[in-house]
């Protein structure tokens, strides 16, 4: 007797808990680890995941599974010793760790197919009755599945989902003649005078030599109606059927194949132990620390071309989808049809195919964003991690991993290098590298040795004084009009979307509130709506006051939206483009302003941080920074360390070719040391003067931090349960750790929910996750019953 131990999904059990189920005999070989069934749990039927298989169980009466949800597994072994080791490391269940891992496609429901490969043996053709494929019910209900089984194990099909509603498979209909030459010859000389089209047809067919073509295709090479075809299909010389094109959402685009450059000194230098790891198959975690326009990527690129060669394969990162286009334009052009894409501007159909020729070992390289970090490879060469300082990478929901972390683990398990790039590291990252637990790499010059462009900071303070009341200093102003008149580019950032942060009553003061959270509401004048970005509750403007009635109703703060107004008013000659998150959210809007841009079809690029990094266009002479205060005045500890990157990465973009660049950086506290040495683009110094600031306040890289967050939507229920997990993590940590709180959380309310936290910062607690574990499976309960929400993010980025 076989028995499957099944990790069943029902987070709200509060458990990781496996249960047994005994393998019928009809499954009996077919159901392996890493396999989705559907088994009894009570009274329903549910989904579950086969971590183990196992000879016996001391357990008296065990049920059996009902059905396999898949005939080959989605999981393989090291996404399985993955999830368990994340589940640890996250607090998390295991079964939303295994969700995580796979495409959307697959959480949806579908109906599934089994599909006979071309030039598979008859046997198969006896089994689906000279049919291409079978539905998963019919193969069921003709007790077809174990036979079909050995036909995938053997490579002769492939199951393939149809996804309801969500993911349905792209079909096209292909026709292929089934009689011999000399046959159609026959039927040529038969046919009636009249049958014109028939005849042009077969002539065709006998010219051509044609085997399988899409039916709209033979209609239009030989020059006939599509009916011609259906009356060749019926006389038996044609057959037809249904197959299955991948969607590509590149088809359209035409990648320029490049090769690789002549390497600089220092990037040879630099790629020396990183070739070194890659012979020798030995796990090594580079930190490639190099300035914006180093070449950074062409390191890259030929580091992944030494893999492809030892027939391994390789992902890479990237933090902003922004940056997708031009970093797969270049992966691309280098690699070709071996490069897939995996990000969530994709559609759920185009997600699942790119997934598919992943697991299918159709493609070698995957370029996308964090959760392309689970790509179903088995041969992995190399991990890169391109802008590994972006908070992009850690994830806000459960389970809140961060990709850097599970890129390790999984370089361990394949003994590969992993290469962390960036500009400006993360603290922790360059504390590692400085300790010698990562291998520093150093790329200190621009390519061609072209010099960093020039930073001017700008005290608005001093505008103000001088009656400059424009969001525009006097200095950015006259730079951005002599770029038009010399038909170059500019690229200005603000980091903030919307029109205008906030309005306010002038007579008594009142600000207009989200009623659902604790948060200003942002005006965006396009829709003439007030946004909460937190809860995305909207509403309209008011005319006056709902406080005092006055109609002294002003608008304060600026976002991306004012300041293109602005510009309209200030050089109506200039072509504008903006791009934020409300510009953005049509599918390939990333592409078309990027596009347009590059093409030199606009003059002014205006955008949030999507624009601050990556990018490389050869016109760009001057970058503006509207406001670098926008981050720095936020209740978080990593406040200066991402002002400083971010001035940093946008000042990168200027200058990175032949015509020379220059930066202008606009703020109301120019001392501040961040800006100050994001101006010199001093990274050693913001790093020794951050980690002193560190030290004092005991943040990592110092500490690690547990973040507990308890939420509900009664404020006292919120802050007594809170309370006590206060108390028991005390009972629970050593003297070593500091535990602060209960406190409110810097947003206290979000969506009519309450936010009660307590911080643990820490160094060595062997009990600590097992108390927190013991947190949530004692809440779990409460919360599917009364709405009590509990999360722990362990080193949380996100504060707020």
């Amino acid at each position: 007797m076989t028995i499957a131990q099944v990790i069943v999904d029902v987070p709200s059990l509060g458990t990781d808990k496996v249960f047994d189920y005994r393998i019928p005999k009809k499954w009996d070989g077919m159901i392996q680890p890493g396999m989705r069934v559907a088994v009894p749990f009570g009274p329903r039927s549910i989904q579950g995941f086969v971590i183990r298989l196992i000879d016996h169980t001391d357990i008296g009466k065990i049920k059996d599974i009902i059905q396999p949800l898949d005939l080959t597994p989605v999981l393989n072994e090291e996404l399985l010793q993955l999830g368990d080791w994340m589940a640890r490391e996250t607090i998390s269940y295991k079964v939303s760790v295994f969700h995580a891992m796979l495409p959307v496609a697959m959480k949806a429901k579908y109906e599934k197919m089994i599909r006979k490969k071309d030039g598979a043996p008859l046997l198969l053709e006896e089994l689906l009755k000279n049919k291409q494929e079978i539905s998963w019910k019919e193969a069921e209900k003709r007790n077809l599945l174990p036979a079909l089984y050995k036909e995938i194990q053997s490579g002769n099909a492939e199951v393939i989902y149809f996804v309801k509603d969500r993911a349905r498979k792209k079909l096209k209909r292909v026709v292929e003649p089934i009689v011999r030459k000399d046959e159609m010859e026959e039927m040529l000389q038969a046919l009636p005078s009249n049958a014109f089209n028939q005849k042009k047809l077969v002539y065709h067919l006998l010219k051509s030599n044609q085997g399988m073509i899409e039916a709209a295709d033979l209609a239009k090479k030989a020059e006939v109606p599509a009916s011609t075809i259906k009356a060749l299909i019926k006389k038996g010389v044609l057959s037809e059927h249904m197959v299955e094109e991948y969607r590509d959402p590149y088809e359209h685009k035409n990648f320029e194949r490049t090769s690789p450059l002549p390497l600089t000194k220092e990037q040879q230098a630099a790629m020396k132990p990183i070739l070194h790891s890659i012979e020798h198959q030995s796990h090594e975690t580079f930190l490639l620390y190099g300035v914006t326009g180093s070449g950074k990527t062409e390191v890259y690129l030929q580091a992944i071309q030494e893999v492809i060669k030892q027939g391994k394969e390789a992902i890479v990162l990237v933090p902003e989808i922004a940056l997708t286009p031009q970093m797969v334009e270049r992966f691309k052009g280098r690699f070709g049809s071996d490069v897939a894409v995996l990000h969530s501007r994709l559609s759920i159909g185009e997600q699942y195919d790119e997934w598919r020729k992943i697991q299918k070992k159709e493609v070698k390289v995957v370029v996308g964003a964090r959760s392309a970090v689970f790509a179903p490879f088995e041969h992995l060469g190399i991990i890169i991690i391109d802008e590994e300082h972006e908070s992009s990478y850690k994830q806000e929901e459960i389970p809140r991993y961060h990709a850097r972390e599970v890129a390790i683990k999984r370089g361990e398990y394949h003994r590969c290098p992993v290469i962390l790039g960036s500009a400006t590291p993360s603290l922790e990252s360059f504390a590692r590298a400085q300790k010698g637990v990562y291998h520093l790499l150093t790329l200190s010059k621009r390519m061609n040795d072209r010099g960093m462009p020039p930073v001017s900071v700008v005290d608005m303070r001093e505008e103000l004084r001088g009656g400059n009341r424009s969001m525009f200093s006097t200095e950015l102003f006259e730079k951005i009009k002599d770029r038009l008149q010399k038909e170059e580019q500019t690229v200005l950032f603000l980091n903030r979307r919307g029109h205008s942060t906030f309005i306010m009553c002038r007579d008594c003061g009142y600000v207009m509130q989200c009623p659902h959270c604790d948060i200003s509401m942002t005006y965006h004048r396009s829709s003439s709506e007030m946004k909460c970005h937190y809860c995305g509750f909207q509403t309209g403007v008011p005319t006056e006051c709902p406080e005092c009635s006055s109609n002294h109703i002003r608008y304060f703060g600026m976002g991306t939206q004012k300041v293109e107004e602005e510009l309209v008013k200030l050089l109506p000659e200039a072509r504008i483009v903006r791009m934020d998150v409300d510009t953005t959210t049509r599918k390939g809007a990333h592409e078309r302003i990027l596009e347009h841009f590059q093409s030199g079809k606009a003059d002014i690029l205006l955008g949030t941080q999507m624009i601050a990094k990556g990018l490389d266009f050869p016109n760009i002479t001057l970058v503006g920074v509207l406001s670098a205060d926008t981050m720095l005045h936020l209740p978080d500890f990593r406040a200066a360390e991402k002002t400083f990157q971010l001035l940093t990465q946008v000042s990168g973009r200027a200058g990175r070719h032949e015509l020379l660049g220059e930066v202008v950086v606009q703020t109301y506290t120019p001392e501040h040391y961040s800006i100050q040495l994001a101006a010199m683009q001093d990274y050693q110094r913001f790093y020794n003067e951050e980690m002193s600031m560190r030290k004092i306040g005991s943040y990592p890289p110092f500490y690690y931090l547990a973040l507990v967050t308890v939420i509900h939507e009664d404020l006292l229920q919120a802050v007594t349960v809170t309370e006590k997990i206060s108390n028991f993590l005390k009972s629970n940590v050593s003297r070593e750790a500091i535990l602060l709180g209960p406190v409110a959380s810097p947003i206290p309310k979000i969506n009519n929910r309450y936010r009660y936290q307590c911080l643990i910062k820490y160094k060595r607690e062997p009990n600590l996750f097992s108390a927190l574990r013991k947190i949530l499976e004692h809440y779990n309960p409460q919360a599917s019953r009364d709405g009590l929400s509990i999360t722990i993010d362990i080193n949380p980025y996100n504060m707020m």
